[in-house]
């Protein structure tokens, strides 16, 4: 990744702390997430949908609310 002064690296930090607290499940956890945002959380049997941070470099799968 390049980064074009500070700008860009405050966009990159904030995109990887919202990922870190509120889309990736974390393993010592307990695989839940630490922070869940205020959507409502998707049926078991909806569509599981790929969201992307970063140009791809970071992925979450979620499901959409039935």
């Amino acid at each position: 990744m390049i980064l074009f002064g500070e700008a860009s690296l405050e966009h990159v930090l904030h995109e990887y702390v919202d990922h870190y607290h509120q889309e990736r499940n974390h393993q010592g956890k307990g695989n839940v997430l630490l922070f869940p945002s205020s959507r409502p959380a998707g049926g078991a049997d909806g569509p599981l949908q790929c969201r992307e941070r970063l140009g791809g470099l970071l992925k979450y799968y979620h499901r959409d609310a039935a």
